[in-house]
């Protein structure tokens, strides 16, 4: 009962702090069947009937993973009917949308579980959605973008609350860690489901939360601490520059034709934090893809502006986005591709990482053994994808677009023509030549990067061998 009313009055001023919810909202709340989910349930409903009228609604997604999948709905089904909460059920086979995807398993997983969860809340007409990550997930999400490189805004990790499609998805339990939920579980008497994979260390978040946070705490003990004080620091820090950033952009950035100008002297009169976060608002509104703006892109375009010669030059910002300097006037714009690149290259297990210099990418092949179904959507984005070893015919060939080209996507009796999925998915005449198509020994399409793969050697409940293919940005120096 004690246990109860501390985690009652914590959360409670977290929602306070970041206003996470006022009288009489309704509330979807996600529940996995996990400790901390079914605590997040149990505490809110607690609140909505002792502190503050709330309506609540149960979610839960079955992904179809594994064969404890029913009966952890089942759980949650129980646990919602005792509390006299509605309760709705979310089931997607998720195999069968990797292939189609081309996404990581959780990935793919992730993506319809957030879909679902604000279908519902649209549905509900609730504000927000309830998400139970909490402390240690917090500090491991921080510990994992350090090791990443990332900057301030990744050193802020979750966020309290966010909005996605007029949806608030909130995280309550950020300041509370996992023992205090597990341990309220207990206490309560409520059932609980554990996943097994999260005791796999070959992924990646199992291994910093099993092997290298326990390692750090041998140096601090309060590491985790540090860690949680590092992301409310970097958040209110982040949020306060974003905002500065946004009003110099309106004041320094003249915008006309998908084209952003600005002055070289106004630009340098600014601070050097600001002008970095300047650059990545510029090319954030250019572009919703931003796995090509990383440091040294916004680093190269900064010093450049602010260097007296060259006055004239252009850099390829990748993405089919270019940075003009035109003397004092610096232009950010998407560049037409006016050649036609062409080239072919084997990729092979005695080959598995190849250079494609034409485009400046670099494709690599790794072989995953086992159970991948649980790694984290942090290891994998799309420009990743799964197939089966056992069923991919190699070596794969990797080569420019030829006229004609045609793929086997999921969910369609036959084929569809490479240039038409283009012109579906709004993908930009400039960026064609720059996406590079994987081809098996057969010479079918197995897989287009970023954008569709087909149904050849596609991932499933039995598979034992899995082949992961990457395409990552050349680094700096490879290109020769």
């Amino acid at each position: 009962m004690e246990h109860r009313k501390e985690l009652v009055e914590s959360v409670m001023e977290a929602a306070a702090e970041y206003e996470l919810w006022a009288p009489h909202d309704t509330i979807v709340v996600a529940v996995s069947g996990g400790p901390d989910s079914v605590a997040l349930l149990r505490i809110l409903h607690e609140i909505s009937l002792t502190r503050m009228p709330l309506t609540l609604i149960c979610a839960h997604v079955n992904h179809g993973f594994r064969a404890e999948s029913v009966e952890e709905a089942e759980l949650v089904r129980d646990l919602a009917a005792e509390l006299g909460i509605p309760f709705e059920l979310g089931e997607f086979n998720i195999p069968s949308i990797i292939k189609e995807s081309g996404l990581g398993p959780e990935g793919a997983a992730r993506e319809k579980r957030y879909q679902f969860l604000i279908a519902t809340a649209h549905r509900y007409q609730a504000r927000s959605v309830a998400l139970a990550h909490h402390a240690d997930d917090q500090a491991e999400t921080v510990l994992m973008r350090l090791l990443r490189g990332s900057g301030p805004s990744g050193l802020a990790g979750m966020r309290w609350k966010r909005t996605e499609k007029k949806v608030e998805l909130i995280r309550p339990f950020l300041r509370i860690n996992k023992t205090a939920l597990v341990g309220f579980c207990r206490e309560e008497g409520l059932a609980y489901a554990e996943d097994a994979t999260n005791l796999l260390t070959q992924y990646k978040r199992n291994a910093v939360r099993l092997e290298l946070l326990p390692m750090l705490e041998q140096h601090n003990p309060r590491v985790r601490q540090s860690l949680l004080q590092l992301a409310e620091i970097a958040s209110a820090e982040d949020e306060y520059m974003e905002a500065n950033a946004a009003k110099c952009f309106d004041e320094l950035v003249f915008t006309e034709h998908g084209k952003y100008t600005l002055k070289r002297a106004a630009f340098a009169a600014i601070p050097s934090a600001l002008q970095r976060r300047l650059i990545k608002l510029i090319l954030n509104y250019l572009s919703a893809d931003s796995s090509f703006m990383d440091f040294s892109k916004i680093e190269a375009v900064r010093r450049g502006t602010l260097q007296e010669y060259p006055t004239v030059w252009t850099l390829d910002m990748g993405g089919g986005y270019v940075c003009v300097r035109q003397y004092d006037t610096i232009v950010f714009s998407s560049k037409p591709l006016t050649r036609q690149v062409s080239y072919t290259y084997r990729l092979s297990l005695t080959h598995p990482r190849i250079k494609l210099m034409e485009i400046g990418k670099v494709m690599t092949m790794r072989g995953l053994e086992g159970e991948v179904f649980s790694a984290q959507e942090e290891d994998y984005g799309k420009n990743s994808a799964w197939f089966d070893g056992d069923d991919l015919v190699l070596p794969l060939t990797i080569r420019s677009r030829l006229p004609g080209d045609t793929i086997r996507v999921m969910g369609l009796n036959g084929s569809k023509k490479v240039k038409d999925i283009y012109i579906d998915d709004k993908i930009p005449s400039s960026e064609r030549p720059a996406i590079p198509l994987v081809c098996d020994a057969l010479g079918n399409i197995v897989w287009i990067p970023g954008v569709r793969r087909s149904v050849h050697a596609a991932v499933g409940r039995h598979t034992a061998s899995v082949l992961l293919l990457t395409l990552e940005d050349m680094e700096q120096g490879e290109e020769s």
